[in-house]
C-alpha cells in the first residue's frame, strides 16, 4: 500500500470517529430531562431588638472633671531670720495635722526683744507710779493751804498743779511699752510656723539654713478634709438635678458618685452637689457645677488633687419610662418597632433624657414592644425583617 492510500484511509477513519461521537452526544442531550426553574429565595435583614419594660427610674447625669482642694494656701514667713528647723512633713507630699510645727526661724533675737520690752514696761510702770505719787502730794499740799475743812467748796486744782499732763504722758508711755511687748511676744511666736489645718504639702520653697525675709514663700499646702470636682453640664440635664442656688433656693444638692482608675484600682467616693459657679461657659454654653467630696484621703488610694474622675449624679425620679440603648433612637425622634409578624414600623416617641449610652422614653411605647437596635443601610416602614435570638451574633 502506497503512501497516498494510507493517508486517505486515516482521514476516513478520523471522520468516522468524529461522526460517531457527535451522534452519541446528540442522543445523550435529547434523553436528559429539562431543568426545573426555581424562584430565588428572599432573605430578610436580620436585626437585634430590645424589649420594652416600662419601669420607674432615677435620672443619672454623667460628667467628668478634675479633683481640686477646697482650701489651698501659700505659707509665708511672718518674721525675718534664718531657718533652723524644717519638719519632714513639709516635703512635697508630706502629711501634717493642724497646729503641727512645720518650720522654725532662729528665735534668739526675738527672745532678746521680749526681754528688752519687758524692761521698758517695768520702767514705764515705775514712771507712772512716781508721777501718781507726786500728783497726790501736790494735791494734798494745795488742800492744806486752802483749808482742808473747806475742800468740799474748793474749785478743782489747776491741771499743772495736779500733774495731769505728766500723768497722761506716763500712762501713754506705759501703754506703748505694753504694746511693744505684745508685738515682741507675737514676733517670737511667729518664729514657729504651724500648720493651719490638717493637710498635705504640694511644694516647698525654702530649706534649712536659708535666710527668709518677712513675706517670703515657705510652702504651698492644701487641706485634706474636703475636695471638689467641677463638672460641666448641659442646662437640659440640670432640670433633673437639685443644685442649691440654681435649680432650688435651699436644701441639699443631688447625691453623686465619683470614680477613677488609679494605681491599678478603681477609686470610688460619694459626694454631693454643692453649688453652681457664677457663670455659664461662653464657648460651650455648659454650666459648671461643683460637687463636694468629704474625706478624700480617708481610704487608699486617695482621691488626690489633680486626679481625673468620672461623676454620676443621681437626679429626680422619671416615673414609668422605657430605658433603651442609644442606638435605638433614629433621626426625628423615631424608633423602629417589630411586630409579631416580623414587620418593621416607624414609631414616633417622646425622649425625656439622652445619656451617653442610653435614652429614656416616656411616651410612644408600651410593655413588650420590640425596638430595633441594629443600624440598617436601607429601611422602609412596613418592610419584613428577621429577629435575632437573644445573645446571638448579628448576620445580614
Amino acid at each position: 500500500m502506497n503512501r497516498k492510500t494510507r493517508l486517505v484511509l486515516n482521514g476516513l477513519l478520523a471522520l468516522v470517529i468524529f461522526l460517531a461521537g457527535a451522534a452519541g452526544l446528540l442522543i445523550l442531550t435529547k434523553s436528559r430531562p429539562p431543568l426545573a426553574q426555581k424562584k430565588p429565595e428572599v432573605v430578610h435583614p436580620l436585626v437585634r431588638v430590645a424589649e420594652v419594660r416600662l419601669t420607674p427610674a432615677d435620672m443619672i447625669v454623667r460628667g467628668e472633671g478634675t479633683v481640686t482642694p477646697v482650701r489651698e494656701s501659700t505659707l509665708a514667713a511672718e518674721v525675718a531670720g534664718t531657718v533652723v528647723y524644717i519638719s519632714p512633713a513639709l516635703a512635697a507630699g508630706g502629711e501634717f495635722k493642724k497646729g503641727q510645727p512645720l518650720l522654725r526661724i532662729d528665735p534668739v533675737d526675738y527672745r532678746l526683744a521680749v526681754t528688752l520690752n519687758q524692761a521698758k514696761v517695768k520702767e514705764a510702770q515705775t514712771l507712772l507710779q512716781k508721777t501718781e505719787e507726786e500728783a497726790a502730794a501736790a494735791l494734798y499740799e494745795w488742800r492744806n493751804i486752802h483749808g482742808a475743812e473747806k475742800s468740799a467748796q474748793l474749785p478743782p486744782p489747776p491741771p499743772l498743779l495736779a500733774k495731769e499732763p505728766q500723768l497722761e504722758e506716763a500712762r501713754a508711755k506705759l501703754a506703748a511699752a505694753r504694746a511693744q511687748l505684745s508685738q515682741a511676744d507675737l514676733d517670737l511666736k511667729r518664729t514657729e510656723l504651724a500648720a493651719p489645718f490638717d493637710g498635705r504639702a504640694s511644694e516647698k520653697y525654702c530649706d534649712l539654713g536659708q535666710y527668709l525675709k518677712k513675706g517670703d514663700k515657705v510652702a504651698l499646702v492644701y487641706a485634706t478634709d474636703q475636695a471638689e470636682v467641677v463638672v460641666y453640664l448641659d442646662d437640659h440635664d440640670l432640670s433633673f438635678l437639685r443644685v442649691p442656688g440654681l435649680t432650688q433656693r435651699d436644701g441639699p444638692g443631688s447625691l453623686a458618685t465619683i470614680s477613677a482608675d488609679f494605681a491599678g484600682q478603681v477609686v470610688v467616693r460619694q459626694g454631693q452637689v454643692l453649688r453652681a459657679e457664677g457663670k455659664v461657659d461662653q464657648a460651650t454654653r455648659l454650666v459648671p457645677v461643683v460637687v463636694r467630696v468629704k474625706d478624700p484621703f480617708a481610704q487608699r488610694p486617695p482621691l488626690a488633687p489633680g486626679m481625673f474622675v468620672k461623676i454620676e449624679i443621681r437626679g429626680r425620679g422619671l416615673g414609668p419610662v422605657a430605658d433603651l440603648p442609644r442606638a435605638a433612637l433614629r433621626q426625628g425622634n423615631l424608633v423602629w418597632v417589630v411586630d409579631q409578624t416580623g414587620t418593621l414600623h416607624f414609631r414616633p416617641v417622646k425622649v425625656i433624657a439622652k445619656m451617653e449610652d442610653k435614652i429614656y422614653v416616656s411616651q410612644g411605647l408600651k410593655d413588650g414592644d420590640r425596638v430595633v437596635v441594629t443600624l440598617l443601610k436601607a429601611v422602609s416602614d412596613g418592610m419584613k425583617v428577621r429577629v435575632a435570638p437573644a445573645n446571638s451574633e448579628e448576620r445580614s
